[in-house]
């Protein structure tokens, strides 16, 4: 008796065709339609981990992820209706799991053979953990050399921006004072409010420039990022226009977050702009905040991020969506995709600055003519939301008390001090830590409180209050500065009882009420201060 068609006998057409699927290089498995396994080269058995006895008879799901299993019998059901070849590589991500229970990555290319039992899906699989890890090797190598661009022009931009803060100090509070002398309406008068219009803009600019390269003081406070949002939502209608349409969803029992508010509700600005931009002709933005759990999977894949909690913000636009390129230089600084004069391309490099600092991570997905989605986690905080503190509308008038201020710029000093003189107390200023000290040193020298930059040269303004400290327990203390507390060593003033901190350039009604609120002033509203944080 032969087989037809092959000059062979039925023995050994079935024995040559066993041998044939021991030889290819692939697992080769085939499946019935109700599931079943009917065929299971030695490539197989090897790859699985079971003898190709235990294979064959057996469902396939019991080579299937438990993860996958629910939903596979349909896949299945799916592909019997509408049969295809599949050739390997074809992009789609696929997992299998061995008889030991591990899993791992595969390729799987399919296609049917008639049989006089039915149909029959056939499947060659292929083991691609190797080339899995190299791929993951090589985004991780991706992802730390971004990390150490955006870092060498966040130094260089952060250097520069703390410079010119000081400069836009003086110039913010001399206009002020020349305002003050002029009459309102006049020309003059007019004037001098574009100058602190045009120095509050370059100001905005700048803490830009500040937070992304991680320097700029950060006020930390429990938030509900729900609440953050939904107090947002009327700012954000005015700044999209009537041409874009704002839906937003929280989830009601979100994790609280750790962040200082203003730089929260900058990314929630920033993000919402740049997506209005990119729908000239109007669209539709979708701002969602839902928790979220980051696994070791995943984090293993990016090296920055840690396992655990997060609450994850969602905002997704109908625009016009980014190329390759834009989206691998999206977080440069200056890098901007609008027309000149339309953007400064901080928005996206400032959101990264502050959700980097705060522990989380961003990640955009995009393509031309698809509009993009950006998914920012940040990490839950193990506290209860506090209330926030209102804020006094001016400071309360001071009564001569003595004021010690420390700084080795000498404009910003002086502007510091005739803000202060203006406001109501005696001023002392010196321009290095040293002169500070020998001043705190006489017992004869009153003082009710010490104003000190942090980063001056010769002595640190937290060096500084470390010896003035036992010279003169329980002074209070207020630093300025631009640079965020992870520079001006958190330990030291967390250590030191009421110190706070004011951010350059400061405003004079800012630097009076923190004033104030460090010395404790009696005022019909919260004093507006900032305590160091721990």
């Amino acid at each position: 008796m032969h087989a037809p068609n092959t000059g062979l006998s039925v023995g050994e057409a079935d024995s040559t065709f066993e041998r044939f699927l021991d030889a290819l290089p692939d697992a080769i498995v085939g499946v019935k339609r109700a599931g079943t396994i009917v065929i299971a080269n030695q490539q197989a058995a090897a790859l699985f981990g079971y003898p190709r006895g235990q294979l064959v008879g057996q469902p396939v799901e019991l080579l299937v992820p438990d993860r996958f299993k629910q939903r596979h019998p349909g896949l299945r059901d799916g592909y019997f209706s509408e049969p295809r070849t599949r050739p390997m590589g074809s992009g789609v991500e696929l997992y299998a799991v061995r008889k030991d229970g591990t899993e791992f990555p595969v390729e799987i290319s399919l296609s049917t053979i008639e049989t006089k039992d039915g149909t029959v899906a056939t499947a060659a699989i292929r083991d691609i953990s190797a080339r899995a890890e190299g791929d993951r090797e090589q985004s991780l190598v991706e992802e730390l050399n971004q990390a150490r661009r955006l870092e060498s022009v966040g130094q260089l931009a952060g250097g520069i921006a703390h410079d010119f803060n000081n400069l836009l100090g003086v110039i913010l509070n001399a206009a002020q004072f020349v305002a003050d002398e002029l009459e309102p309406g006049s020309p003059a008068h007019d004037d001098v409010e574009e100058i602190q219009r045009s120095a509050e803009r370059a100001a905005a600019l700048t803490r830009q420039l500040l937070i992304f390269s991680r320097r700029e003081v950060a006020m930390l406070e429990v938030l509900d990022l729900g609440e953050v949002i939904a107090g947002l939502e009327n700012l954000l209608h005015r700044a999209l226009g009537e041409r874009v349409e704002l839906e937003t969803m929280s989830a009601k029992d979100l994790a609280p977050i750790e962040i200082d508010p203003g730089q929260l509700e900058q990314v929630l600005v920033n993000l919402s702009v740049n997506a209005r931009d990119a729908m000239p002709e109007g669209g539709r933005l979708i701002i969602e905040a839902e928790n979220a759990v980051l696994d070791e999977e995943f984090t293993g894949s990016h090296p920055s991020t840690k396992p655990g909690a997060y609450v994850r913000l969602k905002v997704s636009d109908t625009g016009t969506g980014m190329d390759e390129e834009a989206l691998q230089r999206a977080y440069e600084p200056f890098f901007t995709t609008k027309a000149e004069g339309k953007g400064t391309g901080l928005g996206l490099a400032t959101v990264y600055g502050i959700v980097t600092s705060a522990g989380g991570r961003i990640d955009l997905y995009s393509e031309l003519g698809m509009g993009t989605t950006v998914k920012v986690h940040l990490p839950a905080a193990e506290v209860d939301p506090g209330a926030l503190k209102p804020r006094a509308e001016s400071a309360p008038t001071a009564r001569g008390q003595v004021v010690l201020v420390v700084e080795d710029e000498s404009d910003v000093r002086r502007m510091a001090e005739r803000i202060l003189t203006h406001g109501g107390y005696s001023v002392i200023g010196v321009g290095r830590g040293a002169e500070a000290l020998e001043i705190c040193s006489d017992p004869r020298q009153a003082i009710d409180l010490v104003l000190t930059d942090v980063i001056m040269p010769e002595m640190l303004g937290t060096e500084l209050i470390e010896k003035v400290t036992p010279l003169r327990p329980g002074l209070p203390v207020l630093f300025m500065s631009g640079y965020s507390h992870a520079v001006l060593a958190p330990e030291t003033l967390a250590e030191r009882p009421g110190a706070r901190f004011i951010e350059k350039p400061f405003s004079r009604e800012n630097l009076l009420r923190t004033v104030a609120a460090t010395l404790n002033v009696e005022s019909d509203g919260d004093d507006g201060g900032e305590s160091a944080p721990s």
